[in-house]
Order: C-alpha cells, then sequence, then structure tokens
C-alpha cells in the first residue's frame, strides 16, 4: 500500500462534512501552513448553468484588504491617456506594438485594459484574449476611458470572478499571513458581490457549496450562515 504524504495524512484526519465558520476555517488552514506564504481561495459552487447566457455569472469586485499578490497590467491606449496608465502604474502600455506583442505570444499579464478608442485595435486580439479571459471589457470597467483609475484599481485588490462550466467560481482573497480580520473582510466582499451578481436565469438555490482553502491545504466547507444573501 503507498505511503500517505503529509498532506493527504492531515485531510484523512479531518470531517469532510463538517461545517466551519471562517474563523474555525482559516485556524484550520493555519494549523496546517505550508513553507510558502499560500493564497487563501474560496470556490462557490452556484445552482447556474453558464451555458444559458441569461444564467451567467461574471464581475469585478475590489477586495479592502488587497489580493497580496503583484498583478500585471497592460493597456492599449494612445497620448495622454498612455501617459496616465504608466504613472498609474501599468506594466507596459501600446497601441499597435503591444497588439503585435500579443500575437507572438507575449501574455503574460493579469489584466488589459483599453481605452475606447482602441478597440479597433484590441478586436483583433480576440482569438488570442478571449479563451484567457483577458479581453477588455465595457461592462466589466476594462474599456474605460478612465484607464489611470482602472490601473489603480487592478493594482489595488480589484478582481474579476467568473463562473465555470462545473457551476463554479474560484477566487484567491488574499495570503495566509494577511491578518484573520483582513481575510474576512476579502471573504465578505467577494461573497457579497457574487450574491448581487445572481443572474435572471437562476432557478432553485443560487448559493450551494461555498468552501475555503489554501494552495496546499484542506478544501474546508464553509456554513451558508456565512455569507449573506445565500
Amino acid at each position: 500500500m503507498a505511503k500517505q504524504t503529509k498532506n493527504q495524512q492531515v485531510r484523512a484526519k479531518l470531517d469532510s462534512e463538517k461545517l466551519y465558520t471562517v474563523d474555525e476555517a482559516l485556524a484550520t488552514l493555519r494549523e496546517h501552513k505550508a513553507k510558502f506564504d499560500e493564497t487563501v481561495e474560496v470556490a462557490m459552487n452556484l445552482g447556474v448553468d453558464p451555458r444559458h447566457a441569461d444564467q451567467m455569472v461574471r464581475g469585478m469586485v475590489s477586495l479592502p484588504s488587497g489580493t497580496g499578490k503583484d498583478v500585471k497590467v497592460a493597456v492599449f491606449a494612445r497620448g495622454d491617456n498612455a501617459e496616465k496608465a504608466t504613472a498609474a502604474g501599468a506594466d507596459k502600455v501600446g497601441a499597435e506594438d503591444l497588439m503585435e506583442d500579443m500575437q507572438n505570444g507575449n501574455l503574460d499579464y493579469d489584466r488589459v485594459i483599453a481605452t475606447p478608442d482602441m478597440m479597433g485595435v484590441v478586436g483583433r486580439l480576440g482569438k488570442v484574449l478571449g479563451p484567457k479571459g483577458l479581453m477588455p471589457n465595457p461592462k466589466l470597467g476594462t474599456v474605460t476611458p478612465n484607464v489611470e483609475q482602472a490601473v489603480k484599481d487592478a493594482k489595488g485588490g480589484q478582481v474579476e470572478f467568473r463562473v465555470e462550466k462545473q457551476g463554479i467560481i474560484h477566487s484567491g482573497i488574499g495570503k495566509l499571513s494577511f491578518k484573520d480580520d483582513a481575510l474576512k473582510e476579502n471573504f465578505k466582499a467577494l461573497t457579497d458581490a457574487i450574491v448581487k451578481a445572481k443572474p435572471t436565469g437562476a432557478k432553485g438555490k443560487y448559493v450551494k457549496k461555498v468552501t475555503l482553502t489554501s494552495s496546499m491545504g484542506p478544501g474546508l466547507k464553509v456554513d451558508l450562515g456565512e455569507v449573506e444573501g445565500a
């Protein structure tokens, strides 16, 4: 019989059916933390079928305590807007040159932002950016004349959430080194935003299950009473 890893031994000792408060889940994750600063993640199982347009769940939310992650941002802009984006901290700013760079496979970005007048250029990247979820979108605030604020938001802890095919949303809410209050604030901001984004086509129970985990830690079921509106 194969020897269990330390991680598997930890999981085996935990009650897989137990419902945790957020405080209890964070304490348990800290008990079994790895040797690096793990990301704390939330998974929400929703009662939606995203294959139907009226059941898609997608949006942006600013995490009050940030993400603890260095977010790489590319901006399509010219002139004054390009200068403002650079001053705000964008990692790469350009127009046709940036488009060609991305077409050549340089896509190491977490967020792509564009001014409305640049969408003729950005539109040619649909097949490149679309599959990676990086295509600028006015509904998400990533097509905007105010690129300066969009860059600051992206760098300051704004995250995008999007339901996957199985009806699940995964999102990081910070690092395990964050204080409990900071992680709890981020948990509430994310779950509130997802509850508010309930689509018109959702039938029956919307939030089915919420799980908290860390990069190497066990997945812990959170009591739905911890999620306002669930």
